[in-house]
């Protein structure tokens, strides 16, 4: 049994050691402080990942479900896609006329790239014409101003409400709302900014700009092309229920034969959580992979040091089990000390992976005015630092074991003969 006072004593030793080779153990413990600086720098960023992403989510809004003729996350066949009929507005009508249990059944339709300008400075975004209903939905929340009404959408007024990131290009230093741009050199008043919504790989969702339906329909027409119906189901509970007779409701629109598949698309906010699991696997494979090779590299380093250690010392070793020190002492003593290299490491790690998350997330709020990333903590976790800790911990102990080993089995006699 291990005493706590030689628990004590190794410890003295251990800090003694690392003292008097400063410059050693520092060199030492490079590759612990490289994968304890990863470990939590891959924590902390997996956790912001997550935390962005719920709250883009729910500004964007799980309760909505979008029929359309395309699958937004892909995975089908793209031809067999490109062959299924155009969504009309007749059948997304027909569908809102239809449906009982949703909120709202809103049509929609875009035209990608469409150029919009204001002064000399012009820009490609995706413009969508749809109704005011669009603003009831967690997407269309107003950050600046409002949305157009139903009066505005009947009237074919022409106004328009801008995404963040548009408004954003087009003025930068002032506010949009009230500001007039021009589409296809139609002159389009501003009466609203929408709230920022994206990030990453999701940031195309606040460059783009919402005009009543019948105003695009004088700008573009609606001769061969499609629409989407976005349908608010009100809340998680009723999404089964209201994506359930959306699907039964359309196929009968479309006259789709039970035998079949349907021919169109139901997406929903699902499709880009599978795009977020992604992501965050490849960070935990990259992370994990340079975490393991860097401990691989730290351990070997630290073995070796011990292995000097004892080699060093053996003549110590061999007075210390003259004068009655049992084995297990001898093996705590430099388990002890290989265990508080790793620590020594952890703990220079720490502040520097403090530094560069602190860094990441001023860059994220301010330079890139990534406001989501507010809602994640500039402090590392506390239980980032304890996994940090106890990996250093069974670290130090997986390289010191066999020197530590080594160090309790030598014969005492052999020991003191050493020079």
């Amino acid at each position: 049994m291990i005493r706590s006072s030689e628990f004590a004593e190794s410890f003295r030793i251990a800090v003694a050691s690392l003292r008097a080779n400063l410059l050693r153990s520092v060199l030492t413990t490079g590759g612990v402080v490289v994968g304890i600086f990863i470990v939590v720098l891959m924590g902390w960023l997996i956790r912001g990942l997550d935390s962005v992403w719920e709250q883009t989510i729910s500004i964007i809004g799980r309760d909505m479900i979008y029929i359309d003729k395309w699958n937004w996350a892909g995975g089908r066949n793209w031809r067999l896609a490109e062959s299924r009929k155009d969504v009309t507005l007749d059948q997304v009508m027909a569908l809102a006329d239809r449906m009982e249990s949703p909120e709202y059944v809103i049509p929609m339709t875009r035209q990608w790239g469409g150029s919009i300008s204001y002064g000399s400075k012009s820009l490609r975004t995706s413009i969508v014409g749809t109704d005011s209903d669009y603003g009831a939905t967690p997407a269309g929340s107003i950050l600046d101003g409002r949305f157009f009404t139903s009066v505005e959408d009947q009237q074919s007024s022409n106004v328009a409400v801008v995404g963040f990131g548009t408004a954003k290009t087009l003025f930068p230093d002032e506010s949009a709302v009230g500001k007039t741009i021009k589409i296809r050199d139609i002159p389009y008043r501003v009466v609203g900014v929408i709230e920022k919504r994206g990030f990453l790989f999701m940031d195309f969702i606040d460059q783009q700009v919402f005009i009543p339906l019948r105003s695009f329909r004088a700008a573009f027409g609606f001769q061969g092309r499609s629409f989407s119906a976005a349908i608010k189901a009100g809340n998680e509970r009723m999404l089964d229920v209201v994506r359930a007779e959306a699907v039964g409701t359309m196929r009968v629109i479309r006259n789709v034969p039970p035998h079949k598949e349907d021919d169109f698309a139901v997406n929903e906010m699902e499709a880009f959580d599978e795009q977020a699991k992604s992501i965050r696997f490849w960070i935990w494979v990259v992370g994990i992979g340079l975490t393991v090779l860097a401990f691989i590299v730290g351990s070997i380093g630290i073995m070796n040091i011990m292995f000097v250690s004892v080699t060093e010392r053996t003549k110590e070793i061999g007075i210390r089990k003259a004068l009655g020190a049992r084995r297990s002492s001898i093996l705590m003593q430099f388990l002890v000390e290989s265990t508080f290299l790793c620590l020594f490491g952890a703990l220079i790690a720490m502040p520097v992976a403090q530094i560069v998350v602190a860094a990441i997330h001023t860059i994220a709020t301010s330079v890139y005015d990534f406001e989501a990333a507010s809602a994640v903590s500039i402090l590392i976790p506390l239980d980032l630092l304890g996994i940090a800790i106890f990996v250093s911990i069974i670290v130090g102990i997986l390289a010191g074991i066999i020197p530590a080993f080594r160090a309790s089995r030598l014969d005492p006699v052999e020991a003191l003969r050493f020079e």
